[in-house]
């Protein structure tokens, strides 16, 4: 005789109350200039200074050089 498994059916859960959310309406003035220069592209639009970013990229490159020569070193010394 063979047991008889029954089937768990889950219940899902109630949906929780939607409340309505207002929406303010946004002029279309506020873009209108934005959108009337959307179609032209010059290279003034996007002209990023990195220099703060390389002197970054270069300290910490210099940092973790210097980390690992004073690992190399150490490692003479400890054996």
């Amino acid at each position: 005789m063979s047991k008889n498994s029954k089937k768990q059916t889950r219940k899902s859960p109630t949906p929780l109350a939607v409340t309505p959310v207002e929406t303010s309406s946004v002029t279309t003035s506020a873009f209108a200039p934005s959108m009337m220069t959307a179609g032209r592209t010059s290279d003034s639009d996007f002209n990023p200074d990195y220099t703060a970013t390389k002197k970054d990229l270069k300290r910490i490159g210099i940092l973790a050089s210097s980390f690992f020569v004073v690992l190399i070193i150490l490692s003479f010394f400890l054996r």
